[in-house]
């Protein structure tokens, strides 16, 4: 047999075991065998590497290392799920759905909500691409980190183009595994394995994505229509014959006491589970229903996620210590003893602010109840008043800064640190800073921050662009090699480039978040037309109000602060905002408020949110009598149907695009 022939045989037979093994959990061959055919691929592939494909099983181990994960606009926006958290949210879905439909009762399909990673992956026969959901219209491309994943077909027998989407996860045997090993080299541990997935699929070297044990169901056939597919039942059936991973614990239920019973049958079964859910979601099982259920700004009307309620569990509260954040405020917090709750330990909780400590009557000492917010945040509930000995330390607010000793100053129900020079205050805005919302600096998370602050390399942000005058002293640090420290100097070099928004937002202005700084760097184009703007002028600008006024306008009236921002300029950081700077005066579209519908073939619907604000237009999510343009593409729904039924002005994509011309 000629050496291309055999490699697609082999390559056939060990998608074919993959799919047995990692999918069906029925090995047809043994370990032994499969090794074999392996090895053989290696070696025809190395003899004649022309026949080595990127999708081929022998490049499913990892190895790829890339710099940065590519962006991917989805074709059609991956929607969240409205949220119900007992029986009667799920009986009032039920209501509102058979009230559209004029119907006595509807069929629901039932899936486990698998705690996880939201993905989407493309196909025209080979995989394309699998991308991240990202903020819903744009995600990451994962693709080399998803194809570590066994389980994930690489080919499909269609010749077209198929998108699906599921959730990347953590078994629960992988968790305790990678958990053990972190432990074992000294590592800080996961707190749960949904965090551990994400970050495994966010890994730049496959090889780590490769070593951590992640699997994937597959729950939504995005163009299911087009394949002739009416139900969704049907379409988890036609995904499964695909030979993608699908969750076998559905069920098809008629009508809501049916959705009932399956939620009570879960909520107790969950824990027996080998991976972790948070919930269970409900789909109208006809497809052809949709449209006529139509949505809301964010999410279907015709699919809801039942969330169970927060396990709680109770432990003791042995002390309450302070943290200093970047903008001064004191924030309590419990020190417990450790517990497990909702799959993860917890020894900390946030205790908020003194308000909150005393109106629940918490004391050092107390045995508290504790639960974990959505199934994420720890939170303490309140103290078992019965379990008290007499020996509990009641509850004193501290009135100087743990960190350097400061007078605090209480404003409303918080207390801050008001000195600028505060160490505590310094690292979490070097933290902040940093970060992917503000300046994006690759390779500066929070432990390199205080790494290199408690070596004294920085007292401030300005100080992040001398590093380069430290590269001999910092590879001299465990952990840190020639390759490492450039690849960080390039990133802080690069981020000078960034646009005003991310400058402004990693600032860290008090009610500056990164939305608020994109509106102003808009209106004011360059720092310092802001920096010289009045309280009133700032007060006039939609989503200002006086506080944020007041806090934006004293913020570059403090002498500390304005010298920073002249070390920033100093060191040739862009001050100007780069996004369209296209004059909203005179566009069709200034002043207006437009909603997006539908699917735009020649951009995202975040891209062109972004162009009409530019415009001078206000974009929202729902059809109001105060809606001034509606902005319909391809398969528009319940929208265009009630801006017709209002008279609003209804232009399709062709003309939009003559429009922002």
């Amino acid at each position: 047999m000629i050496p291309s022939e055999r490699v697609k045989e082999i390559t056939k037979l060990l998608e074919q075991y993959n799919y047995e093994y990692y999918v069906l959990d029925n090995p047809s061959v043994s370990d032994a065998e499969y090794d074999r055919l392996m090895q053989e691929l290696i070696m025809l592939e190395e003899q004649y590497p022309e026949l080595r494909s990127p999708l081929s099983p022998t490049q499913r181990v990892g190895g790829k290392v890339m710099d940065e994960f590519p962006k991917i606009v989805h074709k059609r926006t991956m929607l969240s799920l409205a949220n119900a958290f007992n029986e009667d949210d799920l009986r009032d879905f039920d209501r509102k759905v058979r009230e559209v439909l004029k119907v006595d009762s509807v069929n629901y399909m039932c899936e486990l909500k698998i705690d996880g990673l939201g993905m989407s992956l493309a196909y025209n026969k080979d995989l394309i691409y699998a991308a991240t959901r990202g903020d819903g219209s744009e995600g990451e491309d994962v693709t080399s980190n998803i194809l570590t994943i066994k389980s994930v077909p690489t080919h499909i027998d269609l010749d077209f183009d198929f998108e699906i989407r599921g959730e990347v996860f953590m078994p629960k045997k992988s968790f305790i595994k990678l958990n053990k090993e972190k432990e074992e080299n000294g590592e800080p541990l996961f707190a749960n394995a949904r965090n551990a997935a994400a970050g495994s699929v966010r890994q730049l070297n496959s090889a780590v994505a490769a070593s951590r044990g992640l699997d994937a169901f597959w729950y939504y056939v995005v163009n299911a229509k087009d394949l002739g597919l009416r139900y969704h039942s049907e379409a988890l059936n036609f995904a499964d014959k695909l030979g993608f991973k699908t969750n076998k614990e559905r069920k098809l239920c008629i009508g809501v006491e049916e959705v009932l019973e399956y939620v009570k049958e879960y909520t107790s079964k969950r824990y027996d589970l080998a991976y972790d859910i948070d919930g269970i979601v409900i789909k109208v099982d006809d497809m052809s229903l949709y449209d006529k259920l139509g949505y809301t700004a964010k999410t279907p009307r015709w699919a809801i996620a039942y969330k169970f309620p927060p396990e709680e569990v109770i432990t003791k509260l042995i002390d309450i210590i302070y943290t200093v954040g970047r903008t001064g405020k004191i924030t309590p917090n419990a020190v417990l003893e450790p517990v497990r709750v909702a799959g993860s330990i917890v020894q900390r909780a946030t205790l908020h602010n003194e308000d909150f400590i005393t109106e629940k009557g918490l004391m050092a000492g107390d045995y508290v109840v504790l639960r974990k917010a959505g199934d994420i945040i720890p939170e303490v509930v309140r103290p078992v008043y019965e379990r008290r000995s007499g020996n509990e330390i009641p509850f004193e607010m501290i009135t100087n800064c743990p960190e350097c000793g400061m007078p605090l100053v209480k404003k409303d129900a918080m207390h801050f640190c008001v000195n600028p020079m505060c160490p505590a205050r310094q690292i979490e805005g070097i933290i902040h800073f940093s970060s992917r919302d503000a300046m994006d600096i690759e390779g500066m998370g929070e432990k390199v921050c205080e790494q290199f602050f408690n070596q004294g390399f920085f007292k401030n942000i300005v100080d992040i662009y001398n590093l380069f005058e430290h590269r001999d002293e910092i590879i001299a640090l465990d952990g840190w090699k020639d390759k490492s420290i450039d690849n960080l100097l390039n990133a802080i070099e690069k981020s000078k480039s960034n646009s005003l928004e991310r400058l402004l937002f990693g600032l860290g202005i008090r009610e500056v978040g990164a939305k608020m700084a994109k509106t102003l760097s808009k209106i004011y184009v360059e720092l310092d037309a802001l920096m010289n703007a009045s309280e009133e002028e700032l007060i006039e600008i939609d989503d200002v109000g006086p506080v944020v006024a007041k806090s934006i306008y004293e913020f570059f009236r403090n002498e500390h602060n304005l010298e920073i921002i002249e070390g920033l300029r100093s060191k040739c950081l862009n001050f100007k905002y780069l996004g369209s700077l296209t004059k909203a005066a005179n566009s069709y579209f200034s002043g207006k408020t437009c909603v997006l519908t539908g699917t735009l073939s020649s951009m995202g619907r975040k891209e062109a949110s972004e162009i009409l604000e530019s415009l001078g237009a206000k974009v929202t999510g729902s059809v109001s009598k105060s809606t001034d343009v509606v902005i319909a593409g391809v398969e528009a729904g319940s929208k265009l149907d009630k801006a017709n039924a209002l008279g609003i002005t209804v232009i399709n994509e062709i003309e939009f695009l003559e429009l922002i011309k």
